[in-house]
């Protein structure tokens, strides 16, 4: 529904009540709808709110309130009241004005500044092990989120915080130096951030045989672990790198650099970027000002060990340590400064964490502690909470080398595209150069559609061979609608910028087509709003959909009547613009041809 028609129904609705029932009630509490498909209109009022002031059932309050605003927007032709819902019918010379004076715009859909900054925090790998399936969804989340609302017209950082610190990068940094033999990205032929995580894993498999040799001589599990020498060298080293032992911080350092370059590639390959980089070894001891402030202000309390805590059990939570007796920092610590870090270098309004669920209670207590400690900024946090990524064979594990590796997956889909477009006959034509740029854009089109379809919030299913299919609700569908639309629109000589001819009468189909692209603006503020590129995934679909039911069942290019031609073609070329511009908000890439 546009904008404009909604808020006259709503204004006119309100004035309807004050003269029908001489009473007031608010807009809010007007609410609309779009009409169920079995009856006969485009948008539904809901009724038995108005009935408490009418004192009438809700059919005869329908129709009162139809009269009255048939009678008063001349947009109305006809209306009908089934129970408590009032269906609307508009004429046809509002939606080809909406699609004439609106939709072809250049402008459409496009917000202007809001004077508003805000950060968005997402990817946090961890320098141990190259990107997996989990990262592939947090890095598309929170690219999409970012440019959902950049649109809407905040002013947007994307961030993005490394974990190079603490006893797993020891771990891959011992393994290497024990059992690496000298290997290096180049010598091996690999990117840097497998080879590293190659030796997270070789760390795993000797650290058990150790714990398994000390449990044959008498030892318990616990102790086992705790005594395995190869545990207790990797804290050594961890404390030499606190200390800032030369040879260890080089090794580090060469290690992180592999690492760095590994990521940029896979984030290259997904399409992501950032503005800012925080690192962790930077930031780790800046909390520890801010625990000073809370002891002085009474928020925090130390214990007998000189262990500094925060009692939340009147929230609702439970006790909680911010710095240790030895006065090392705790995760915590090192987020109340970084938080703090961000907000002085950049002043944001919001700041949005896009962080797996297995964090909430982290969030909730880290987002408590700077609301208590007097941050006026603390209002403005906000953890977009996201669900695992499970595969058709099960949930992934890292430390076994069993996890879902992000570049074996995109190669993977790739590949798949490859396989199904060359079945369907797609490709004739094409150069090979444009056929593998179109494997990679219907591949990587296919996986982030499919992971960004489904509400955040819900544990995700991914299935490489399902999303990959050019019917359904998928990626490929919508990028072969786009395709076709311009394969259409490139058979005549059209030029988008041509005024829109005026037919006497449209479809169903032209009609509804025109409804749905009407609402693109509201869509972009609701996923933005609600930072859910689902809502956006969702909604491009319905156009594709509604444009091949279009494509379909109306002659578009053998249009008997010139100004029938044009209008067809002009609404063609809306829904590609629309189609377009969706699916660049979600980071997907859509072609030419197909």
């Amino acid at each position: 529904m546009a904008n404009s028609i909604q808020n006259r129904l709503i204004e006119v609705t309100v004035q309807a009540v004050k003269q029908l029932y001489n009473a007031d009630i608010s807009e809010n509490q007007i609410a609309l709808q779009e009409t169920r498909k079995e009856f006969e209109g485009q948008i539904t009022i809901v009724t038995f709110p108005v009935t408490r002031f009418s004192k009438k059932s809700p059919e005869q309050t329908g129709t009162e309130i139809g009269e009255y605003l048939k009678t008063h927007i001349s947009a109305i032709t006809d209306f009908n009241v089934i129970k408590g819902f009032l269906n609307i019918c508009l004429s046809d010379e509002y939606w080809i004005s909406l699609l004439n004076e609106t939709i072809v715009k250049s402008d459409f859909g496009v917000f202007p500044s809001n004077g508003k900054k805000l950060m968005v925090e997402y990817s946090s790998p961890n320098t141990n092990k190259p990107l997996h399936l989990g990262h592939i969804r947090n890095n598309l989340l929170g690219y999409s989120v970012a440019e959902l609302l950049k649109a809407y017209g905040y002013d947007v950082i994307k961030a993005n915080l490394v974990n190079d610190r603490g006893i797993h990068i020891c771990k891959s940094m011992l393994a290497w130096q024990k059992f690496g033999n000298g290997e290096t990205p180049e010598s091996m032929g690999m990117k840097g951030d497998h080879l590293v995580g190659k030796y997270y894993v070789v760390f795993d498999k000797e650290y058990k045989k150790e714990i398994e040799t000390l449990k044959a001589e008498g030892q318990t599990e616990d102790e086992a672990k705790k005594n395995a020498p190869l545990i207790k060298e990797a804290q050594a080293m961890l404390q030499q790198w606190e200390a800032g032992d030369e040879a260890v911080i080089d090794l580090w350092k060469t290690m992180n650099t592999w690492v760095y370059a590994g990521f940029e590639k896979t984030y290259k390959q997904l399409g992501v970027n950032f503005d800012k980089y925080y690192y962790e070894s930077n930031t780790y001891l800046l909390g520890k000002d801010i625990i000073q402030e809370g002891l002085d202000s009474g928020v925090f309390f130390k214990k007998e060990d000189n262990s500094v805590w925060i009692d939340l059990t009147a929230d609702g939570l439970d006790e909680k340590l911010v710095l240790r007796g030895d006065g090392t920092s705790v995760y915590i610590t090192q987020d109340l400064g970084t938080a703090q870090l961000k907000y002085d270098e950049f002043k944001m309004n919001d700041s949005i964490y896009v962080v797996g669920n297995e964090q909430d209670y982290h969030f909730k207590v880290l987002f408590l502690i700077l609301k208590k400690l007097g941050k006026s900024w603390a209002d403005g946090l906000f953890h977009l909470s996201y669900g695992m990524v499970d595969l058709p064979s099960g949930k992934m594990k890292s430390r076994e080398g069993t996890v879902v590796d992000a570049d074996d997956l995109m190669s993977e889909m790739i590949e798949t595209a490859k396989e199904r477009t060359e079945e369907l006959g797609k490709t004739e034509g094409l150069s090979e150069e444009n056929k593998n740029a179109l494997y990679n854009t219907i591949g990587m089109g296919a996986l982030k559609y499919f992971l960004l379809k489904v509400d955040p919030k819900k544990r995700l299913l991914f299935d490489p061979k399902e999303s990959v299919d050019f019917q359904g609700n998928t990626g490929p569908f919508i990028q072969y609608t786009y395709a076709r639309i311009k394969s259409v629109l490139s058979k005549v000589n059209f030029d988008e910028q041509s005024k829109v001819s005026v037919p006497v009468s449209i479809s169903a189909y032209e009609r509804d087509l025109i409804m749905t692209l009407g609402n693109f603006p509201s869509i972009i503020a609701i996923s933005a709003q609600e930072f859910s590129p689902a809502q956006m995934s969702n909604y491009i679909y319905d156009v594709a959909k509604l444009y091949n039911k279009f494509y379909h069942e109306e002659t578009i290019l053998k249009a008997e009547i010139e100004e029938v031609k044009n209008f067809r073609l002009h609404l063609s070329a809306s829904a590609a613009k629309v189609i377009a511009k969706g699916m660049s908000l979600l980071g997907i890439e859509v072609p030419e041809r197909m």
